[in-house]
């Protein structure tokens, strides 16, 4: 009886989560009126590291998602990371050695 129970609440999750992955996953035109959300991004400094976004700034991917990408180089993380805290830039991208 026990394990019956499991079999059956362990099916309606797997329906529920494969549900959820499929509403997740429907195109959603929520700036119908073709709006683009502007993210502006501040790196470091050029580095191969970012070559796919990158790529993906060229081949108009962000905008497909609705982003448009500011994208600046701060010249050193001292900068970088000043733009940020002024909030004249979103996001900073740097790489942090461990």
């Amino acid at each position: 009886m026990k394990s019956k129970l499991i079999k059956v609440a362990s099916l309606i999750a797997l329906i529920g989560i494969t549900s959820l992955s499929f509403i997740s996953c429907s195109k959603d035109n929520k700036n119908s009126n073709n709006e683009l959300t502007k993210v502006r991004l501040n790196e470091v400094v050029r580095s191969v590291f970012y070559a796919p976004m990158y790529v993906a700034i060229n081949e108009g991917l962000f905008e497909e998602e609705g982003l448009e990408i500011d994208l600046a180089t701060g010249q050193g993380a001292d900068a970088t990371y000043s733009l940020t805290q002024i909030r004249k830039y979103y996001i900073e991208l740097k790489n942090i050695n461990l």
